[in-house]
């Protein structure tokens, strides 16, 4: 059996895929997440001194990631790391566990 379909009827259907995918892809599409944060951002975020956080940079007890002479702290893992600072998906920062952090 083959079924011909006019150009008409295949953009109804792309559209119909398009609006029933389209909340599923925002929802699962959490950008905050992945969000990169800057010292002040995460001074902010964790209401904390920006020397308590430079503190921690320095003993390795935070997640961090350095681009250059900036330090950078992704969201995700700062909130992994709130709950729980010995999670494996921090395994990647080395982090020194002697003390909460």
């Amino acid at each position: 059996m083959k079924i011909e379909l006019e150009t008409t009827d295949i953009e109804q259907i792309v559209q119909g895929v398009i609006e029933q995918l389209s909340p599923l892809l925002k929802q699962n599409s959490k950008s905050s997440d992945n969000e990169l944060m800057t010292v002040e951002e995460a001074v902010k975020y964790l209401k904390a001194k920006k020397s308590s956080i430079y503190d921690k940079v320095h003993t390795r007890s935070i997640p961090f990631l350095k681009y250059g002479n900036s330090l950078r702290f992704k969201k995700k893992h700062i909130d992994i790391w709130l709950r729980n600072p010995y999670h494996p998906d921090l395994d990647n920062y080395n982090l020194n566990h002697n003390g909460r952090g």
